[in-house]
């Protein structure tokens, strides 16, 4: 229900995937996902990804592959992100605008140029902009999930932000593009870029780990993942010799092929509660990797996501890992939080991040 007291309407969506539109602003495809892996099948003497030097699952990779085996829509104009896509319906828009956070998501993007390096001739928008109005109340252009939830997390812009969901990110605000193997610089807003290190398994780690020992135990007697989880939580309050975790399960984004590891397994350690804490500080090792390769200084961390605000063990890892106290933001939907800053921000009743972040509280 709309009320009188709505000062704007923020927008924010999952990154990379894209929806195809016709000339009346109408879906005419499914979504495509970050999660599409047709980008990994081979193309002449390499990958489609490879050929646009990008990743599966990334918007032109997707596309690229769709115009290479005749998958594109007869009457689509052009694509988009679906959270643009929902902006367009909200207002009545015939054409999407998509904001630079979505456009560089899309790959094979040159951050310095602000422009495409691949066949692609959509426009798009840069800083701070209305899209339209839904009921006269005014909606800002949908901004990218990642870019939402690092603006209502940080206060500063020497502060690392550390995210574990099902996947896990370390990402910081900074003056210019970091060029590092595991890192990829993204727009963020008022001229700054954002550097992230993204893990393809994070809390997803936790939960492959959860489904092992629910096998086992499946076998003997019925369990439920509430029950599984509760036993685990039992084991961080054994003391010993964690086992050395690899967690990189499911690869990393520029190697699918990568596959995790255990180590450092002896007569005393091999036990569910190393193998536990092992997981737990492996996801956290992953992402302190990728922040060193940053070569940046940081001041504080701030911690976001349900991994984290979960589970009080990983906190502990990463602020062990870290050397800092990890600040919790008080409102835990963080990239709806963000779309809100920005639109408020986009409706000018703040003039830039730094006034709209008082706003944000922590534990």
């Amino acid at each position: 229900m709309i009320t009188d007291n709505i000062a704007v309407i923020g927008v924010t969506g999952q990154m990379h995937g894209i929806v195809y539109v016709d000339k009346e602003g109408n879906a005419v495809s499914p979504l495509y996902t970050w999660q599409d892996g047709r980008g990994n099948l081979p193309f002449g003497d390499t990958t489609y990804a490879e050929f646009l030097g990008s990743s599966t699952g990334y918007g032109n990779v997707t596309d690229f592959y769709n115009r290479q085996n005749g998958l594109v829509p007869d009457d689509s104009v052009g694509f988009c992100t679906i959270h643009d896509y929902f902006v367009m319906r909200l207002c009545t828009l015939k054409k999407p605008q998509i904001h630079i956070t979505d456009a560089a998501s899309f790959g094979s993007f040159d951050l310095k140029e602000k422009r495409f390096t691949c066949e692609n001739k959509t426009d798009f928008v840069d800083g701070y902009k209305i899209a339209g109005k839904y009921k006269n109340i005014p909606v800002s252009v949908a901004i990218g999930d990642n870019q939402a939830s690092v603006l209502s997390s940080l206060s500063g812009q020497d502060e690392l932000l550390i995210n574990v969901g099902t996947g896990s990110q370390v990402s910081i605000v900074c003056d210019d593009i970091i060029t590092a193997q595991t890192i990829e610089t993204r727009p963020f807003f008022e001229e700054k870029y954002l550097a992230v290190g993204a893990a393809l398994c994070g809390g997803r780690a936790y939960a492959v780990l959860k489904d092992f020992f629910k096998s086992v135990l499946s076998s003997v007697t019925e369990v439920d993942d509430k029950t599984v989880y509760n036993l685990m939580s039992t084991f961080f309050e054994e003391k010993g010799e964690a086992l050395a975790v690899d967690t990189r399960f499911a690869g990393t984004r520029s190697d699918r092929t990568v596959r995790g590891s255990i180590h450092n397994i002896s007569v005393g350690n091999f036990t569910p509660a190393a193998l536990t804490k092992g997981v737990l500080e492996g996801i956290i090792n992953e992402l302190y990797d990728m922040y060193k390769s940053m070569g940046v200084n940081i001041k504080g961390v701030v911690g976001s996501g349900n991994g984290i605000r979960k589970n009080k063990a990983l906190i502990n890892a990463a602020e062990k890992s870290f050397g800092y106290k990890l600040k919790i933001p008080c409102h835990t939907e963080e990239a709806a939080f963000g779309a809100a800053l920005y639109g408020i921000i986009s409706a000018d009743y703040y003039k830039n991040m730094s006034e709209a972040r008082r706003l944000i509280k922590f534990i």
